[in-house]
C-alpha cells in the first residue's frame, strides 16, 4: 500500500524514540463502527512501519486493557508498540471518557501529530491529551503538526502574490468556510469538481443531471459576486451518463446535456487552470476536479497536480490540503516530488486561520511536567526514560497501509 504517509510521521517517533523514550502508537484506519474488523487491523502497518523505521515495532491486539499495558510496561527505552485500531472501540469516536483515560494511562506524554485528524474531536486525539493535562502531565504538537500549521500560517497570513487556489470536491457547503477565507488572500479562485454546477446553476447554466446543491445557489451567487470576477468556472466538462469507467461519455462547452452528468473539466478548461497555477508564486489546492478514482475522468485533476508540481519546481510556495488531494498526488506519481514542500491541511483548519484560532496545543520542544503523585514513579525508576507519546495517524480512506501523519 501506499506508505508516504507514514514516511512522513517517521521525524517524530525518531525524535521520541532517540531520546531513549518509549513510544506507544495509536491510530485508526476506516470506519469500523466501533467493532472488530481483522481487515481493518494495523498489524500490516506496524510491519511496514517497523520496515521504515529500521528498529523493531511491537504490535498489541488490543487498544487498551491488561495486554495493552503489559506491551507498554515490557518495552525498553527507545521502544515501539502500535495499538490495535482505535476505532475497533465505541468509546474513540464517542470521546467516551473512560476510554480515554485508560489510552492515557498508557503514556506520560501525549504528542498529537495526526494533522489530518486534529479537527476531531475523538477519544485518541482530544480526550487522550485531556486526560492527561488534567493530570499535570504535558500534551504537546509533534514535528509534522507543527510543520503543517507554520505552513498554513504562511499561505494564509503572509502569502507571496500572485496566490492561485484550486477548489474541488463535491459540495459547496463543505468547502463554504474554505472559499470565503481564501477570497480574503487570494488573487484568483480555480473552482472545479461537482461543486462547480453549483455555481454554474447559480448564473443560469444548464448542468443536466450534474450534483447540485439547490439550496446552496444563493450562496454560490454571493461568493461570485464577492469575487468580482476572481472565481473561475469550468468552461467546457467532461460529461457521462455514469459514473463507471464504461460509460458513455465525451466532451462538451457551455451547458451539460439532459441525461448526462459532469464528471470532470474540459481539456480548454485544465489548460487554462494550469496557465493559472504554473505563473502563481503561491498555490493552495484542496479537492479533486473530477472523479478522479475512474480513469478517464481523472485528467483535470492530473492536469493540476501536474501544475502544481512544475510550480513548486519554481520556487513557488504549494500547499495541497486534504485527504483527496493528498491520495491524488499519489495515483498521479506526484507526491515523491512533492512531500517536502506540499502539505495536507484540513479545510477544518483553513476555515480556523480565517477566523484567527489560536493552537491549543504547545510546541513539541515544551518541557514534559511530571505528577509525582502519579503512580508511574516505579515504571520510571525501572526503564530511566518516560513511557511517551501515541502516534496517532489516520491512514488513508482508500483502505492502505498508509498512514495519514501522526502522533496523538
Amino acid at each position: 500500500g501506499d506508505d508516504l504517509r507514514l514516511r512522513a510521521a517517521l521525524p517524530t517517533v525518531q525524535a521520541i524514540t532517540q531520546t531513549g523514550a518509549k513510544a506507544v502508537l495509536t491510530s485508526h484506519l476506516g470506519r469500523p463502527g466501533g467493532e472488530r474488523d481483522s481487515a481493518l487491523s494495523l498489524r500490516p502497518v506496524a510491519e511496514r512501519f517497523e520496515e521504515l523505521l529500521g528498529r523493531p515495532v511491537h504490535f498489541c491486539e488490543e487498544t487498551v486493557g491488561e495486554k495493552a499495558e503489559a506491551v507498554t510496561d515490557q518495552l525498553t527505552g527507545g521502544g515501539v508498540v502500535l495499538l490495535e485500531n482505535t476505532r475497533f472501540d465505541p468509546g474513540e469516536k464517542a470521546n467516551d471518557d473512560a476510554f480515554a483515560a485508560a489510552l492515557a494511562s498508557l503514556g506520560d506524554v501525549f504528542v498529537g501529530d495526526a494533522f489530518g485528524a486534529v479537527h476531531r474531536a475523538h477519544a485518541s486525539t482530544v480526550g487522550a491529551a485531556r486526560a492527561m493535562q488534567s493530570e499535570g502531565r504535558s500534551a504537546v504538537m509533534g514535528r509534522l503538526v507543527e510543520r503543517e500549521l507554520d505552513a498554513l500560517g504562511q499561505l494564509l497570513d503572509a502569502p507571496e502574490s500572485p496566490f492561485v487556489a484550486a477548489l474541488g470536491g463535491a459540495k459547496v457547503s463543505d468547502k463554504l468556510g474554505v472559499i470565503e477565507r481564501l477570497l480574503e488572500v487570494a488573487d484568483t479562485l480555480l473552482i472545479g469538481g461537482a461543486m462547480s454546477y453549483t455555481f454554474l446553476k447559480a448564473q443560469g447554466c444548464d448542468v443536466g443531471d450534474s450534483l447540485v446543491e439547490d439550496d446552496r445557489t444563493g450562496d454560490a451567487e454571493r461568493l461570485l459576486d464577492e469575487a468580482g470576477g476572481r472565481l473561475l468556472l469550468p468552461d467546457d466538462h467532461v460529461v457521462a451518463d455514469g459514473l463507471d469507467a464504461d460509460a458513455d461519455h465525451h466532451i462538451t462547452g457551455g451547458d451539460v446535456p439532459d441525461g448526462m452528468m459532469g464528471v470532470d473539466v474540459g481539456p480548454e478548461t485544465a489548460g487554462r487552470y494550469q496557465e493559472e497555477i504554473r505563473d502563481a508564486r503561491t498555490v493552495a489546492w484542496n479537492g479533486p476536479m473530477g472523479v478522479f478514482e475512474t480513469e478517464p475522468f481523472a485528467k483535470g485533476t492530473r492536469a493540476v497536480a501536474e501544475a502544481v508540481a512544475e510550480a513548486t519546481d519554481a520556487g513557488a510556495y504549494t500547499v495541497a490540503g486534504g485527504g483527496d488531494s493528498a491520495a491524488a498526488l499519489s495515483q498521479m506519481g506526484f507526491a515523491d516530488r512533492l512531500l517536502a514542500e506540499v502539505h495536507r491541511a484540513p479545510q477544518q483548519l483553513l476555515e480556523a486561520f480565517g477566523h484567527r484560532a489560536q493552537a491549543k496545543m504547545r510546541r513539541s520542544s515544551s518541557t514534559p511536567k511530571r505528577n509525582p503523585s502519579r503512580r508511574r514513579s516505579q515504571r520510571w525508576a525501572n526503564h530511566r526514560s518516560p513511557r511517551v507519546s501515541w502516534w496517532r495517524c489516520s491512514p488513508g480512506s482508500n483502505g492502505s497501509s498508509g498512514a495519514h501523519c501522526g502522533f496523538a
